[in-house]
């Protein structure tokens, strides 16, 4: 019988069933316990040091005991320290991107995805170079500097070497002022080798959705093909650490398995990379089942309402202070507005989810992965974000500069994101603003970093920000970075 070691290898012992179901009762034995809701809290709650902000974090069984509670006092409280831990490590900064489908041949039988290999209805495609350069421009001409590209698994159609071209084609695309400063990769569970040759290729973040913790379930839902091995998807972070990609990102797809089963297994993963590899996840995603091509998500009955939605949220920001989270167009513009409040720090914007669908005028349907519920263009979100107080970063510089794994980490808790993090997302939003921003939104953006830049704390700092503003406003020069 496998046993509970958050420093074990194996799948089945760090994300380990027996000690999930534990969590769970013990969760829903103090779900009213006051008390010991109240030092949860506080534990949780940054602290204010002499180098400046500091955070304990949540274990897997406290976080969930948050998770269960049902007295309205004490949420409000957990949605107001999620914030405030938010804005004590990213500030009111919101990092944005896009995906870019590459491919959506796939040999797996996913029941919740359709790109499986047995829809013999949905066009399949997969991108030339000459198509991807076409792809990246027109993300470009959008004002986008970050993205992940996405490809279903297909060791013939969509090989290591394919991926691999694809990145090299995007980096190598220079077009106007535009450039993609950063390439993230949500790819299959792959070897140690073709990590490290990701890694050589310039890769920011490597992300992999668990969608489901729960073993039994997951070999359901993943009847054929390479994804039905549950150990070896597991355990393809520990894969990709060991090829020296040290920015991961985790996420399970909620909706599939009972919520405080995959919210207890995704933070017992997260307490297995901070225990054997000493950095947590970069970042955690939190997708919910999405109606698409032939997918019917009312076919699921673990769907979760938008309250629960902003509590796994709340308490996932409150358990891991320091990683970045993440919500996609999946969601509604109400949706994500609320959850910027408790915890989000990246978004995407101007999302097409289709092979193909950025260089196409009107945005096709026929190779969806999902339907996008929030259908703004960047232009959109990037007004919207400002109105809502947030500063819309396209910020790569950490990435570049090595400041990547435990590097980064040790930044956000230096309490310098003021003093880096911040003017770099101002800079950035103001080479959006000349080069791709509506006269209204770039009015209002301009204004905002006016106000924003007296936050900085710096005054030396300050000065090279203002001054490369101003180098942005009135030439072509891009690209500043702290």
């Amino acid at each position: 019988m496998a046993v509970y070691d958050p420093k074990s290898m194996k799948a089945e012992d760090f994300i380990n069933d027996e000690e999930i179901l534990a969590t769970l009762e013990y969760a829903e034995a103090n779900k009213n316990n006051a008390e010991l809701i109240d030092e949860i809290l506080e534990k949780a709650r940054p602290v204010k040091t002499e180098n400046g902000c500091t955070c304990a974090g949540l274990t897997h069984r406290e976080a969930s005991v948050l998770l269960a509670t049902e007295l309205p006092d004490k949420i409000e409280k957990m949605y107001e320290i999620a914030e405030e831990i938010k804005l004590a490590f990213y500030g009111n900064r919101i990092v944005l991107f896009a995906p870019l489908y590459l491919s959506n041949y796939c040999v797996n039988g996913c029941l919740y995805c359709p790109y499986h290999l047995k829809n013999k209805h949905i066009a399949r495609k997969k991108l030339t170079q000459e198509e991807v350069r076409k792809e990246v421009i027109a993300l470009q001409d959008m004002g986008h500097k970050r993205l992940a590209i996405e490809a279903g698994e297909d060791p013939v159609n969509n090989p290591i070497e394919y991926i691999l071209d694809c990145i090299n084609t995007i980096y190598g695309v220079h077009h106007k002022n535009g450039d993609i400063r950063r390439v993230n990769v949500n790819i299959a569970a792959t070897t140690v080798e073709n990590y490290r040759k990701l890694k050589e290729a310039g890769i920011g973040t490597y992300i992999l959705f668990q969608e489901t913790y729960h073993k039994k379930g997951y070999e359901e839902l993943h009847p054929t093909g390479p994804k039905h091995d549950y150990a070896y998807h597991t355990e393809a972070m520990d894969r990709a650490m060991e090829g020296g990609i040290d920015d991961v990102g985790l996420g399970v797809l909620f909706g599939l398995e009972k919520y405080k089963y995959e919210f207890a297994g995704l933070l017992m993963h997260a307490e297995h990379l901070e225990a054997v590899h000493g950095v947590g996840p970069h970042t955690i995603s939190v997708p919910r089942v999405k109606k698409a091509d032939d997918i019917d998500p009312d076919m699921f009955d673990n769907g979760i309402s938008d309250e629960i939605f902003t509590k796994i949220a709340a308490c996932i920001r409150l358990a891991v202070p320091y990683t970045g989270m993440i919500i996609s167009t999946r969601e509604t513009a109400a949706v994500r507005e609320k959850l910027l409040r408790v915890g989000i720090s990246q978004v995407s914007g101007g999302s097409r989810t289709s092979v193909g669908g950025y260089a196409e005028e009107e945005r096709p349907h026929d190779t969806e992965q999902f339907d996008v519920s929030d259908q703004r263009t960047l232009d959109e979100v990037v007004s919207w974000l400002m109105d809502s107080g947030h500063i819309p970063s396209f910020c790569t510089a950490c990435y570049r500069a090595g400041r990547t794994g435990d590097r980064f980490m040790s930044l956000c808790k230096s309490g310098q994101i003021l003093n880096c993090c911040h003017p770099n997302a101002l800079m950035t939003l103001a080479e959006y603003l000349e080069d791709y921003a509506s006269p209204d939104t770039k009015e209002k953006g301009y204004r905002m970093i006016e106000e924003e830049l007296k936050k900085i704390p710096s005054e030396k700092v300050r000065t090279v920000a203002e001054e490369n503003i101003a180098a942005i406003r009135s030439s072509d020069r891009r690209d500043f970075r702290f």
